[in-house]
C-alpha cells in the first residue's frame, strides 16, 4: 500500500510539472524531488474539493521533519480545513483588509487566496531569530509535500497579520490554541489547484561560486 501511494505521489508531481512549458534536464526527469521542486507555483485559485485529512495530516508530519536548530522542534502547527472558520475570517478581512476579498472575482471562496484548507505555524521568539528560520524551513517542506501529492499551496502572511493584531479576529485566533509563548507566524494555504501559472523569471545570476 505504501509502495502504491509513492508510486501515485510520483505520477501526481510529474503531471503537475507536465504543463508548464519549461525545458528540463535530464537531472529533472528523473529526479521526483526536483520535479517537485521546479514544478511549485503558489496557487490563489482552488476547486471545491475537501483534502483528506489523512493527506493533510502526511503533509504536516513531512512539515515537522524539516531540520531545525538543535533539533528543538520549537514550533506548533493546527491544520484548518473548516469552511466556517475561512468565512469567518474573510468577514473581518473584508474591513480590515479588502485588497484580500475579491467580491468581483466568479472564482473567489475567501480571504485565504481562495485555499481549501491551511496549516497555521507559530513559534516562539528567541533572540538568535533561529525559530523563524526554522518555521521556514518547516513552510518548505509543506509547500513541496503538498506539490509531490497534487495539490497546490500558497504562503499566507496577510491572514496570519489579520489573527495577530485585530480584535475582532481574537477568537479565532483563540481557536487555534497555541501554547503559552507561542506566536503565529505564517499561513500556508492548501489545496486542489484550479489554475496553472507560468513559472516566473528566476535571477541565476545570484548564485555563485567562491574561488
Amino acid at each position: 500500500m505504501k509502495k502504491l501511494f509513492f508510486t501515485l505521489a510520483v505520477t501526481a508531481a510529474l503531471a503537475a510539472a507536465a504543463g508548464c512549458g519549461e525545458t528540463k534536464t535530464q537531472d529533472e526527469m528523473e529526479n521526483p524531488v526536483i520535479e517537485s521542486i521546479m514544478a511549485r507555483r503558489s496557487i490563489r485559485h482552488y476547486t471545491d474539493e475537501a483534502v483528506p485529512r489523512e493527506v493533510l495530516q502526511k503533509i504536516a508530519e513531512c512539515g515537522v521533519n524539516a531540520p531545525n536548530a538543535m533539533n528543538k522542534q520549537a514550533w506548533e502547527l493546527r491544520i484548518i480545513d473548516n469552511a466556517e472558520y475561512f468565512n469567518g475570517v474573510t468577514a473581518i478581512m473584508k474591513e480590515a483588509m479588502p485588497f484580500f476579498v475579491k467580491d468581483d472575482d466568479p472564482k473567489f471562496r475567501n480571504g485565504f487566496r481562495n485555499a481549501s484548507a491551511a496549516i497555521a505555524v507559530a513559534c516562539p521568539d528567541d533572540e538568535s531569530g533561529m525559530s523563524l528560520i526554522n518555521v521556514g524551513l518547516l513552510c518548505e517542506n509543506i509547500c513541496l509535500s503538498a506539490q509531490s501529492l497534487g495539490l497546490g499551496s500558497v504562503v499566507l502572511g496577510g491572514p496570519a497579520m489579520l489573527l495577530n493584531t485585530n480584535p475582532a479576529a481574537k477568537p479565532y485566533l483563540d481557536r487555534l490554541n497555541f501554547s503559552e509563548g507561542y506566536k503565529l507566524r505564517i499561513i500556508v494555504g492548501l489545496g486542489y489547484p484550479d489554475e496553472a501559472p507560468d513559472a516566473k523569471p528566476r535571477d541565476l545570476g545570484k548564485i555563485q561560486f567562491i574561488y
